[in-house]
C-alpha cells in the first residue's frame, strides 16, 4: 500500500504492509535488527494505542481517525515504551524513525492507495 501526505504531497511509504493477521499484528517490528526492511511501514486497523516492546530501534507512529486525518504523531518512539490511548484514533501507521518530518502535523490527512 502507498501512503501519501496530502498537504505536502510527500510519499511516506511505497510499500506499507497491512497488519491484518494475528501474527503480523503481533510481530510488528519485533525482533528485527534494524529499520532497514523489505517494507516501508506497517498499518494497523482498529488500533488506538501501541507499544514498542522487544523492538530494537525507535519508530515514528501516526494515529489517524476513520477519515485518515492525523490525530497524534509520535516521533522517535523509543523501545520499551507504551503510548497512551488516543480515543479519537481508529488506525495507526508505524514507520522507521525520521520518516515523519516537521511539515506533517495533527489535522493533516493521509491518502492510501493499493
Amino acid at each position: 500500500m502507498k501512503v501519501l501526505h496530502e498537504k505536502s504531497r510527500t510519499i511516506l511509504g511505497k510499500n506499507v504492509v497491512k497488519a491484518t493477521s494475528f501474527w503480523r499484528r503481533l510481530r510488528g517490528y519485533i525482533f528485527y535488527k534494524s529499520s532497514k526492511l523489505e517494507f516501508d511501514g506497517l498499518f494497523f486497523q482498529r488500533s488506538n494505542c501501541i507499544h514498542n516492546c522487544f523492538v530494537r530501534f525507535p519508530i515514528d507512529a501516526v494515529f489517524v481517525n476513520k477519515e485518515f486525518e492525523i490525530v497524534e504523531i509520535l516521533r522517535e518512539f523509543k523501545p520499551w515504551r507504551f503510548s497512551r490511548i488516543y480515543f479519537k484514533a481508529s488506525h495507526v501507521f508505524k514507520f522507521p524513525s525520521e520518516t515523519i518530518n516537521d511539515s506533517i502535523s495533527i489535522g493533516d490527512k493521509l491518502t492510501c492507495t493499493q
